[in-house]
């Protein structure tokens, strides 16, 4: 089990989907900056787990990110993933956005 996925699952809730991605990855200032985009609310309509891991990530390598991420969420945007006919649950999309960031770092 990533960080990520234990910061997002903990109990008492203390992070959303983009902190707990940040916090895992060990950017604390990230963490703050990340605060208003959880529930659909990151630039774009974007999973907030995703706009957490372009945040961490290279630029150039933004658009496999990206793509990878879609492949196996099934959309970029949270609205889309949460209304699915077979939604990817937000602790899927943390865990995922946190194994790319590894990936892409």
């Amino acid at each position: 089990m990533n960080k990520a996925f234990e910061l997002f699952t903990a109990i008492p809730k203390l992070h959303n989907c983009a902190q707990a991605v940040a916090a895992g990855a060990g950017n604390n200032k990230l963490v703050q900056d990340m605060s208003s985009c959880g529930g659909g609310k990151a630039p774009l309509g974007r999973c907030g787990a995703l706009h957490a891991a372009l945040m961490l990530t290279p630029e150039n390598q933004h658009a496999a990110l990206i793509a990878e991420f879609v492949q196996l969420a099934g959309a970029e945007s949270c609205r889309e993933i949460k209304t699915a006919e077979q939604p990817f649950p937000c602790a899927e999309c943390v865990r995922l956005a946190a194994e790319l960031v590894e990936k892409y770092r």
